[in-house]
């Protein structure tokens, strides 16, 4: 037997349709777009439905990281190939859309709502815990040294990509690699 009254979440098919359209204004105009108004604007969805399930931008964001987490590589059995294979990766998101402009929104997102902190945080975790588990496995011996390790590799990427409107330096990145096994092996 059912309940009568409203599901838990939008259809399937609702979902789907708005937040498509939300990652094209996010990606066209950034996370200011992301209003319940545009939303309807852009995809004909009840505006009513849409404030229930994404009433603030916020809602919007944490929405598109819900549906969009990043699948993990399976390991090769080689760590240290491993390591190199995600920060290719890593370039490669960064430098085709969305990732590097769904950053770019988190991050001005985060600037006119605190709230949005939170999901730019989680975001980015989400994109350095792949090299967590590499590390990890090369043996990096606590997580303080994972964490460092991690953050040493994609800081650099992530600072000239957001912040300096820089290409993607892949080869760079490489090196921060080996110089972080040479440290760790060491």
């Amino acid at each position: 037997m059912t309940k009568p009254g409203r599901p838990a979440g939008p259809a399937a098919e609702t979902e789907t349709l708005v937040l498509t359209a939300a990652l094209e204004l996010l990606l066209t105009e950034g996370a200011v777009a992301l209003t319940p108004q545009r939303l309807h604007a852009a995809t004909g969805v009840a505006r009513t439905t849409i404030y229930r399930h994404w009433p603030a931008p916020r809602d919007v964001l944490a929405a598109l990281i819900a549906v969009a987490p990043h699948e993990p590589s399976a390991p090769s059995g080689d760590p240290v190939a491993d390591l190199h294979a995600e920060v290719d990766l890593l370039c490669d998101r960064l430098r085709d859309k969305p990732v590097g402009a769904f950053l770019r929104a988190l991050v001005t997102a985060s600037a006119g709502d605190p709230s949005c902190t939170e999901l730019r945080l989680r975001y980015v975790l989400d994109l350095l815990e792949p090299f967590r588990a590499a590390l990890r496995a090369i043996g990096a011996h606590t997580e303080a040294a994972v964490a460092e390790g991690a953050t040493l590799i994609a800081a650099p990427l992530l600072v000239d990509v957001l912040l300096l409107d820089r290409p993607v330096d892949r080869a760079r990145a490489h090196r921060a690699v080996d110089d972080l096994l040479a440290r760790i092996t060491a």
